[in-house]
């Protein structure tokens, strides 16, 4: 090249930079300069880079050849700088345009944006980015595990986890840690195996009657809950008018063909009051005559119907029941349901008065459908020397699955109690008091019944 070639300050002399040509100068930043030329005006200085790709990194031999010339870059969106702006607006009295190929040695890193407009750190003149550099701070970075906040927890429950025996060292009145318990099958073979070492050393209590509490509460009580439970669905109001201590009589209505009714009030007083009470029955001869049963009858704690027997019990504090209807109650035809019969000559209401306890009216609702007797069978009855063989929609035609009762809904009421204690003992000879506390107590169940089948929507959905 020749020396009367134009030389565009700002620009490498060709050969510079390892035997490379320079890119060739941009065409906006040429006129400008032989403008500022003319105009007197400052010249910028040649040493600061015009564009990127220039200076001594730039120009490092690769061993590809020489690089092509870059065209000149515009600044993106077609922005210039205004005039009077900019690190150079000192040298320059005409404003110079502030364009991305400004960039070490500049000074001014707020112009120097990337692509998504963020300001980055340039580095300064005495500065080199290399690569290796740049390699080992990425290498130097610190990994953060993702389970650091799971691990920082476990070592602080760690830290602060005591065992059993520190903690009673530290605190010696505080009460220990409670240990789980047996489970209820373990507690139920437990009961069973303790049950059967009393019964083989005798070391059970009968009374005069020959009531045996341990056999009631371990075996005949459990054997007749599922019925009351899970088979009847037994619900028991007023359950508050029974007493917890002392003696009382409990009068109920009898229905249902077979004595359940009996039973599940016998296991109603004992599961649901709060004092667990047992019910000593009041019975007919004829149930104490059968073979077994008879004599599980007695073991519950039932005796027979006399007033002797029942004023014994009511004045030893016992919660005595009676069904007054007798076998005219619990073997009346189905359509005659919840109707109560005659209630005898009012004994029970004597043995009340003479012993001063209160009479507790009992509705029970729901035995009359467990065997609907629609017929019965009076020769068979008097060979078997019953009351009745009844007749019922399963029985006997279904033969011994006819035995298997309905599962009809119960609702088993105890009324307000009837005080008697008012009333002398000599009363209790006293025909038409005994007759109207009598019939007083059965015009009580009565509607009782009536209230309960008005409220009762199905017999066995209840």
């Amino acid at each position: 090249m020749s020396d009367d070639a134009p030389h565009t300050p700002g620009t490498p002399e060709p050969g510079a930079g390892h035997g490379r040509p320079g890119p060739p100068p941009r065409a906006g930043r040429a006129r400008r300069a032989e403008a500022a030329g003319r105009g007197g005006g400052s010249v910028p200085d040649p040493q600061v880079p015009a564009q990127r790709g220039t200076g001594s990194e730039a120009d490092a031999p690769t061993g590809r050849g020489p690089r092509k010339p870059s065209p000149a870059r515009r600044p993106r969106g077609g922005r210039t700088d205004r005039p009077g702006t900019g690190p150079d607006a000192a040298a320059t009295s005409a404003g110079t345009t502030r364009g991305r190929g400004v960039r070490a040695g500049s000074g001014n890193v707020a112009d120097d944006r990337t692509r998504n407009g963020r300001a980055r750190t340039a580095p300064g003149d005495d500065q080199e980015v290399r690569p290796e550099q740049s390699a080992g701070d990425a290498a130097g970075a610190r990994v953060i595990p993702l389970r650091a906040e799971g691990a920082r927890r476990r070592r602080k429950a760690a830290e602060t986890s005591t065992t059993a025996e520190e903690a009673t060292a530290a605190h010696p009145d505080a009460a220990p840690p409670e240990e789980p318990g047996p489970s209820a099958a373990e507690e139920t073979v437990e009961r069973l195996f303790t049950f059967l070492r009393r019964r083989l050393d005798g070391d059970y209590a009968v009374d005069e009657f020959g009531f045996d509490p341990d056999l009631t509460d371990n075996v005949l009580i459990p054997a007749l809950r599922p019925l009351y439970r899970s088979w009847f669905r037994v619900e028991t109001i007023g359950m508050n008018n029974v007493p917890d201590v002392g003696g009382a009589l409990v009068v109920a209505n009898h229905s249902g063909t077979l004595p359940l009714d009996s039973l599940m009030t016998a296991v109603a007083l004992h599961d649901d009051h709060p004092a667990e009470r047992h019910l000593r029955m009041l019975g007919a001869d004829l149930v104490f005559r059968l073979p077994v049963l008879g004599a599980l009858t007695r073991k519950q704690g039932a005796t027979l119907a006399c007033n002797p027997d029942a004023e014994r019990l009511l004045s030893s504090g016992e919660l005595v029941g009676v069904w007054p209807e007798g076998f005219k109650g619990i073997g009346k035809p189905f359509r005659d349901r919840y109707k109560l019969q005659r209630f005898g000559r009012g004994g029970f209401v004597s043995a009340a008065l003479r012993t001063g306890v209160p009479i507790i009216p009992c509705a029970i609702v729901g035995a009359e459908e467990i065997y609907p007797k629609i017929g019965d069978i009076k020769p068979l009855a008097r060979l078997f020397g019953a009351p009745y063989f009844p007749v019922t929609p399963t029985f006997p035609l279904l033969g011994p699955l006819g035995a298997v009762p309905l599962p009809s809904k119960w609702y088993i009421e105890f009324g307000e109690p009837i005080r008697t204690d008012t009333f002398d003992s000599v009363d209790a000879d006293d025909p038409m008091l005994v007759f109207n506390l009598t019939d007083q107590v059965r015009e009580t169940i009565q509607h009782t019944l009536y209230r309960l089948l008005s409220q009762r929507r199905n017999a066995f959905l209840g």
